[in-house]
């Protein structure tokens, strides 16, 4: 007969343990393990589990005609493109962010344009009765389309209300996955064993009816989705919402996406009536640059397909402290320590006893190693007190012996560069190929960080 068994499971990683204790052995996190209840059928001693399943049938890889689904379209851009194109009949698609950045927001907004291009869709909240949903809608000037709203956490009331409603529901938007519970499971909504079964509930109940589901995640103080990284395998599509709450830009970037490619990002900007799009975020971006400053240059940056002008900011300045401070806001603070000691060690300009600022104009996070040679010339700018020229821009990798290597689509880079009037670039020697000369923009192409201190005549 069913018996009752205890486990505990890091609400960090998901690891299960058999005991309780103040760390996770699994990812070393401190009080995240909780205790929760699960119901097994005992097994006999020296038996083992029988009976008959039903047969699959299998289906021949190369000889199948595979159904080609037509995309939900939203009309919204920026949102189509990270998606891939559109959302996929059947996909399961996760979005995480910080408390307040605006994900409710993009939703309903998505929401309300799917509605309008014909997809039915059925909107459940967790966290906010239907007349608050109601209020930001009005706010929004949205609260004219018909979408289907409800306030439910129960699960299995969701999934029977959707089976039964009027029109097949094609696109079901939950809000958030940590507010809802399966009530023959005995421990509190949010807990892993809640996130994981209610994810596999509704995913698999979606999957069958071919009907698209959104699910919304909390994050942690350390901006991953919270509860168990099983929740992000499950889904087909992992989405994040980014931004400074000091800033009115907005970033949607996918880090998973089966059906499109990663890194992608949709850019937004926070305004009175909601979020609206940004169609050309590098001029935005470099809209209130000061051109004769010393510390800022320009990046050629990629996110997924899209060119990305972004200014990169330094400053440098004496220190009296002992260890002086490192401060980084967009960018990896352990690349700037690597970037710092290559600085140093091939170029013999002194870093250590300076305080080094390093920002990403515009909220923006830049992850890729394009960076660097940006980077390196902003620091020996600030340095100098120098101003690099204006109509410049840089891209390269820096390694660890002071050689600049190779990026990836520095022809797509550059063209974006060219359209925004920029007229010269400091390029790897190995980019040579690919800044093709159809490109109106002159190439300064280095092979050692040496190079680049020659190229600003310092």
């Amino acid at each position: 007969m069913a018996k009752a068994q205890k486990s505990y499971i890091c609400s960090s990683c998901g690891s299960v343990s058999h005991r309780w204790s103040g760390k996770c052995d699994a990812c070393e996190q401190w009080n995240t393990i909780t205790e929760e209840s699960s119901i097994s059928a005992a097994v006999p001693k020296g038996m083992s589990v029988k009976g008959k399943g039903n047969i699959i049938d299998f289906e021949d890889l190369l000889n199948h005609q595979s159904k080609n689904y037509t995309r939900y379209k939203s009309g919204i851009d920026e949102f189509d493109r990270v998606t891939g194109g559109g959302i996929v009949p059947g996909a399961a698609i996760l979005i995480g962010g910080d408390p307040g950045i605006g994900k409710s927001t993009l939703l309903l907004q998505a929401v309300c344009a799917l509605m309008n291009n014909g997809v039915n869709s059925v909107y459940i909240s967790g966290e906010e009765s239907t007349d608050q949903i109601r209020m930001r809608a009005e706010r929004l000037k949205l609260d004219k389309h018909p979408v289907k709203l409800a306030a439910a956490t129960n699960v299995r009331d969701i999934l029977e209300s959707v089976r039964a409603a009027a029109e097949p529901v094609q696109l079901l938007v939950i809000d958030s996955i940590q507010t809802m519970y399966i009530d023959n499971i005995d421990s509190a909504p949010g807990t892993v064993t809640q996130v994981r079964t209610c994810a596999q509930e509704i995913i698999r109940f979606a999957k069958t009816r071919n009907m698209a589901v959104i699910f919304v995640g909390h994050v942690t103080k350390d901006g991953q989705i919270a509860g168990p990284r099983v929740l992000e395998h499950l889904v087909d599509t992992v989405l994040y919402f980014e931004g400074d709450r000091n800033h009115q830009f907005r970033i949607l970037r996918a880090v998973k996406n089966r059906f499109g490619p990663t890194d992608e990002i949709g850019v937004f900007e926070m305004v009175r009536e909601g979020l609206s799009e940004v169609a050309n975020p590098s001029a935005l971006f470099l809209e209130q640059r000061a051109e004769d400053t010393a510390g800022s240059a320009v990046l050629a940056a990629l996110e997924g397909t899209r060119p990305l002008l972004v200014e990169v900011q330094a400053l440098v300045a004496p220190s009296t402290l002992a260890s002086p401070r490192r401060a980084v806001l967009g960018w990896d603070h352990n690349r700037l320590a690597m970037i710092v000691a290559v600085l140093e060690t091939r170029c013999g300009i002194s870093l250590s006893s300076h305080d080094i600022f390093l920002n990403i104009a515009g909220g923006i996070r830049i992850s890729e190693p394009a960076a660097d040679l940006a980077v390196a010339a902003a620091l020996i700018s600030a340095l100098n007190n120098q101003a690099l020229p204006s109509d410049t821009v840089f891209l390269g990798e820096i390694g660890l012996a002071g050689e600049i290597r190779h990026v990836s689509q520095s022809d797509v880079r550059l063209k974006e560069a060219s359209k925004l009037g920029f007229k010269s670039a400091v390029i790897p020697k190995a980019g040579k190929k690919a800044s093709g000369k159809a490109i109106d923009i002159r190439s300064s192409q280095i092979g050692h960080i040496r190079e680049l201190t020659d190229f600003l005549e310092i």
